[in-house]
Parts: structure tokens; C-alpha cells; sequence
């Protein structure tokens, strides 16, 4: 079959990459920035190239995201946080306003944003996921900001000079 697929790969060196931490929940999102850090840092992404800001909790995030895009500095960003179950209906507001944020300013600005702002039921479960979830968020930046360049360049292949 003549269909071809194309998978970006995870190779960083010479991408720009912003962050954007939440610091309520500081145990885990701590945890959530050093697994990204040392991921980008292992998939080839300058240490000159990595911007890190810190914001009180997940509802800032996306404004910050928006702010960061803005600038045209970068090819992707990530967002970290923890927004952990309590016993009021914040937790669902908290949750679905944030990810809806992210979402919004990636498709706005048109550059990728790895979404590693965790929700879970309680402190346990976020202190197991934050090393991989950091991990994960690190290689899905890198993978959509390559991705985002190939198919770019599709639109600057030359004309058929037969024309």
C-alpha cells in the first residue's frame, strides 16, 4: 500500500520550550517539573532553551500559556499542575476550567501544548503519576512542535516547474 505515515520523533535540540507550573500542591508539581526537566534535557532541549514560570495554581495556568504564545518564542509549551479531589465542587471547577484554558490557547496561538496538569482523587494517586505524567509531557512537546514543522513544510515544497 502507497499511504504514507508519518510519526514525529522526539529529538529537541533546537526546539524553545516554555513551562508553565502551578505551585498549589507543591510536592507534586515539583515532581511534575524535575520529570520534564530531565526529559527534555535527555531528548536534546538546551538548557538555554527551556523557560520555566512558576503561577499560584491551575486556573492561572492558561492565562500564562496565553501570554508565552504570545510572544512567538516558542514552539511548544507545557502546562504542569495538580488539582487533587476535595470535599466541595471546586475540584470539578477547577479541573474542567483549567483544561478547557489549555486547550483554548493551543488552538488559538496554533502551537502545541502538553496538557501535564493532573487530576486525581487523591495526594497518593498524584505523587504516583507525577514522575511519568512529567515525563510524558516533556515527549508529547517535543513530538507535536517536530510534527507541527513537517507539516508545515509541506506547504513550502517547490511548484512544478512544468507549469
Amino acid at each position: 500500500m502507497g499511504i504514507e505515515v508519518y510519526t514525529a520523533d522526539t529529538q529537541g535540540e533546537g526546539l524553545r520550550i516554555g513551562i508553565v507550573q502551578a505551585r498549589f500542591n507543591q510536592p507534586v508539581c515539583e515532581a511534575l517539573r524535575q520529570a520534564c526537566l530531565g526529559e527534555l534535557l535527555r531528548l536534546g532541549v538546551g538548557e538555554e532553551d527551556i523557560f520555566v514560570c512558576t503561577v499560584p495554581g491551575a486556573l492561572e495556568v492558561p492565562l500564562t500559556l496565553k501570554r508565552l504564545a504570545q510572544t512567538g518564542e516558542f514552539d511548544a509549551l507545557i502546562a504542569l499542575g495538580a488539582v487533587i479531589r476535595g470535599e466541595t465542587y471546586h475540584f470539578e471547577l477547577v479541573s474542567n476550567e483549567s483544561g478547557s484554558g489549555v486547550t483554548r490557547v493551543s488552538l488559538d496561538h496554533d502551537i502545541p501544548i502538553a496538557n501535564a496538569i493532573l487530576t486525581t482523587e487523591n495526594d497518593e494517586q498524584a505523587e504516583v503519576r507525577a514522575v511519568e505524567k512529567g515525563t510524558d509531557a516533556a515527549r508529547v512537546a517535543i513530538e507535536m512542535a517536530n510534527l507541527g514543522d513537517s507539516i508545515a513544510s509541506l506547504s513550502e515544497l517547490p511548484e512544478d516547474e512544468s507549469e
